[in-house]
């Protein structure tokens, strides 16, 4: 049998047959185009399509595509349990925009978590609960060569840039900020118009591509820095070295999201994607990285300057802290992402392989710090999931003093986790440039979607640490919150995690668990410590 009589007996013959059986039947002439369709349809999947699928099964196959299609939201509407699925199940998802629009957010009939499973993890509450005092809730950011400390909120907005979020979202989240007396920081992409209409107070955050505050070759300029860093809205400025969505790799903006005015804000060429460098080109070791920080600072007259990373290889971290003490030059605040955290868009290896979890990155800094005696000098931020006031507790209890949160607050502005955000096709407006989407997002309702979440959720932490009787958040210590180990043991965080005391580091006896990274480190290149472990 040729290859025209297998198209026929395929696809034609049963086509037609069924159409001639509907017009002999009396059935509508619609019938006889469907088989026209069928017919040609099938004969393009046999003879030209590129899909083994769509050669073997003509016509038939495209069931299979739309299926696949559909499947997230199949699975998200009506197969996952509250608690199945990831980065946030429905759950959170559901407390989130509970909060955001200030309803009913209780819960009947009982918890659904396994409460006995392995790294699952509580508080113990006190018989007599306390009110935590107000000026614990806010915290100082400013050390001693800080001129313009910062009063900031326990709970602010994470980095997210406008171009990876539409005008509107930038508008809602700083709309949201102002009202409810939270920061929100820029992420890489730069300050915006959109970022100042509100009058929200900003972390301005400078990422590799410098982008703010960049001279022609893609380069630092400290005159443009000099001129944003001092406008008014601007409290805070942070120095990415990592994310913890895609450690160890530059910031990604896809060319679709790349508009006119993106274009213009970040100084880059549209029709490709925008990849930041993955490393900065204003300095390349732990001394040159606190050299930076001081010349921000007093470009900035005085404003707190600090850096974010993912926790990676824990060397390097102690060799930033190696070159603290040694230089004496020290960050306002240190912010810490996790391995967990979201992004717009990142290879999928570097998302689920690389980096430290938040809480562990957390811990792990909060004890270098104890250890080199630095503590009470520098504010550590973290940030990766939070949706509930007990996971901004946990993050403040392990190390944190201050708490950052992107995705929630997307979702508090109506993200519905459809996962788009790489595509410029986000349904809800929020992180797409598309002007249809974006323009259908409502700037008014949403901020105070923004600010209503923030209340809530700092409310609900502030009443679990009242709960658990202690009245200051500054009380709070990593014993306080319990893990469930794998014989089924509750037991405090701290007895399972290795700790350092108070100056042991600048010691000779330093726990095993610290002391092995604390000799790899070292302050004048991060080159050396490859050198080190090769030796080794």
């Amino acid at each position: 049998m040729t290859v025209m009589q297998r198209v026929l007996w395929l696809v034609t013959i049963p086509g037609n047959l069924a159409g001639i059986m509907a017009w002999e039947l009396g059935f509508s002439p619609w019938w006889l185009v469907l088989t026209v369709t069928y017919t040609l349809v099938g004969s393009y999947d046999y003879l030209c399509s590129h899909h083994t699928l769509n050669r073997l099964y003509p016509v038939v196959a495209y069931i299979r595509y739309v299926l696949e299609f559909i499947r997230p939201e199949i699975r998200q509407y009506f197969i996952a349990s509250n608690t199945d699925e990831k980065p946030f199940n429905r759950e959170m998802r559901s407390l989130i925009y509970q909060r955001a629009k200030a309803v009913r957010d209780t819960k009947a009939f009982g918890t659904e978590r396994n409460l006995y499973e392995r790294g699952f993890l509580s508080a113990n509450h006190a018989l007599v609960p306390v009110v935590v005092c107000q000026q614990s809730c806010r915290v100082t950011v400013g050390g001693t060569d800080c001129l313009q400390p910062y009063s900031a909120s326990r709970l602010n907005i994470s980095a997210m840039s406008y171009g990876a979020l539409s005008a509107n979202a930038i508008r809602a989240l700083n709309g949201g900020a102002m009202m409810g007396g939270f920061a929100h920081n820029t992420g890489e992409g730069g300050i915006s118009p959109y970022h100042l209409e509100a009058g929200g107070d900003l972390i301005w955050q400078i990422g590799s591509g410098y982008f703010g505050c960049r001279d022609d070759s893609g380069n630092f300029c400290p005159e443009s820095f000099k001129e944003n860093a001092r406008r008014a809205e601007v409290k805070m400025i942070e120095i990415k070295l990592s994310q913890g969505a895609k450690p160890g790799h530059g910031g990604v903006l896809p060319a679709a999201k790349i508009t006119q005015e993106v274009s213009e804000i970040r100084g880059i060429p549209m029709g490709q994607d925008c990849i930041s460098p993955a490393a900065h080109s204003a300095f390349h070791s732990p001394k040159g990285l606190l050299k930076f920080i001081k010349q921000l600072r007093e470009l900035s007259e005085g404003k707190p300057v600090g850096f974010k990373l993912c926790v990676g290889r824990k060397e390097d971290v102690m060799a930033i802290i190696k070159a603290m003490l040694e230089m004496r030059i020290l960050p306002d605040f240190i912010t810490v992402d996790g391995a967990e955290g979201g992004t717009g868009a990142a290879p999928v290896e570097l998302t689920n392989h690389m980096g430290l979890p938040c809480i562990e990155g957390t811990y792990f800094l909060h004890n270098c710090l104890v250890g080199a005696r630095l503590r009470k000098d520098i504010r550590i931020i973290s940030s990766g999931i939070t949706a509930s006031g007990f996971n901004v507790l946990t993050k403040l209890a392990v190390g944190a003093d201050m708490v950052n949160a992107a995705r929630s607050m997307m979702m508090a502005m109506g993200c519905i986790q459809s996962r788009a955000c790489n595509t410029n096709h986000c349904p809800t407006g929020i992180a797409t440039q598309d002007p249809v989407r974006s323009k259908a997002l409502n700037v008014t309702s949403k901020r105070e979607r923004v600010a209503h979440y923030h209340k809530a959720t700092m409310e609900s932490c502030f009443s679990l640490i009242g709960a658990m009787g202690i009245n200051d958040v500054n009380k709070l210590c990593p014993s306080h919150i319990l893990q469930r180990t794998h014989d089924g043991l509750a037991v405090p965080f701290d007895s399972i995690h290795p700790s350092l005391k108070e100056g042991e580091l600048l010691g000779k006896k330093i726990n095993d668990s610290f002391s092995l990274f604390w000799e790899r480190a070292s302050a004048d290149s991060f080159k050396a410590i490859s050198e080190v472990f090769h030796k080794q």
